[in-house]
C-alpha cells in the first residue's frame, strides 16, 4: 500500500504524544524490572553454607528448696532455733524474724503460720496473742509452758502455702515438731497451714487427730486462726467442743 504523504507523520506523534502527556502518561514501562542501583552496588560476597542449628536442652536442674541440704538440718531443738533465725533459703532477705519460744517436751504445742504484724521478739504478742492466752488459760495451761512456734519464721504476703510445703518447709515443719517433742500440738490455721501439711502427712490436715513427725506421732488438732476466731466470735465454742473432745474432758 503506497504510503500517504498528504499526512505529516511527524506532527501526528507529536500530537499522539501530547495527548498522552495530557491523559498523565509521562513515563515508559517495561515488564521486566531494571535495577537502577546495580552499577553502584558492591559484588556481594558468596554466602556461607547455612549450618543447622543444634537443638536447645534445657539442663534437668531439681526446683528450688527451703532450707538447703537435709543432711544439714539442725539435730537439736538449740540449733534449730538458730538456724531459724539466721537460714537464708527460708524467708526472702530484709524480713524480720521471730523466734519460737517454749520448752522442750512441753505439754502443748501452739503452731501458727506466721508472725503478726506487730512481732518483734516475741511471737503472737498483739491482738490475736491475746486471744491466744485467754484459750490457753480456759485449757489449764499458759505461755510458760507452752511452745509457741510459727510455720514461717518472718512474715510474708499471701504465701503459697502448696508450694512451700512442695519445697521443702512441710518437712522442715515436721523436723521442728519432732525436736520439741511435744505431748500435743494445737493448730491454728485450717487454710494455710493445714495446706502445709498436705505435703508432709499420710492423711489429709483437715480434721487432724495426729500429727506424724520423724520420730513418732503425737495426738494434734486443727482449727481456724487466730485471726478469724477475733473476727467470728462465734468459732471459738466449736474449738472449745473439740478440745473437750480431744482431751476427754466433759464439758462445764
Amino acid at each position: 500500500m503506497p504510503l500517504d504523504t498528504t499526512h505529516d507523520i511527524a506532527g501526528m506523534i507529536d500530537a499522539a504524544l501530547e495527548w498522552w502527556r495530557g491523559a498523565g502518561v509521562d513515563c515508559d514501562f517495561a515488564d521486566a524490572p531494571t535495577d537502577w542501583l546495580a552499577a553502584n552496588r558492591a559484588p556481594e560476597r558468596p554466602s556461607a553454607p547455612a549450618r543447622a542449628l543444634a537443638p536447645q536442652i534445657e539442663p534437668n536442674t531439681p526446683p528450688p528448696t527451703i532450707g538447703g541440704n537435709r543432711a544439714d538440718w539442725p539435730a537439736t531443738l538449740a540449733d534449730f532455733e538458730t538456724w531459724w533465725l539466721t537460714e537464708p533459703s527460708l524467708v526472702p532477705p530484709g524480713l524480720r524474724r521471730v523466734p519460737p519460744a517454749g520448752p522442750s517436751g512441753a505439754a502443748l504445742m501452739v503452731l501458727v503460720a506466721q508472725p503478726e504484724a506487730e512481732d518483734e521478739d516475741r511471737l503472737l504478742s498483739g491482738r490475736s496473742g491475746k486471744l491466744l492466752d485467754a484459750i490457753l488459760a480456759a485449757t489449764g495451761h499458759d505461755r510458760s509452758g507452752t511452745y509457741i512456734a510459727s510455720a514461717l519464721p518472718a512474715r510474708i504476703a499471701l504465701p503459697d502455702w502448696a508450694d512451700l510445703g512442695q519445697k521443702g518447709l512441710a518437712d522442715i515443719l515436721a523436723r521442728h515438731v519432732a525436736l520439741v517433742a511435744p505431748q500435743r500440738l494445737v493448730i491454728f490455721g485450717k487454710s494455710d497451714v493445714s495446706t502445709l501439711l498436705d505435703h508432709a502427712l499420710p492423711q489429709k490436715a483437715a480434721g487432724l487427730r495426729a500429727f506424724n513427725h520423724e520420730e513418732g506421732s503425737i495426738p494434734a488438732i486443727d482449727t481456724y486462726d487466730l485471726e478469724t476466731l477475733l473476727l467470728k466470735p462465734g468459732l471459738k465454742s466449736g474449738l472449745w467442743d473439740r478440745w473437750l473432745d480431744w482431751t476427754g474432758k466433759q464439758k462445764l
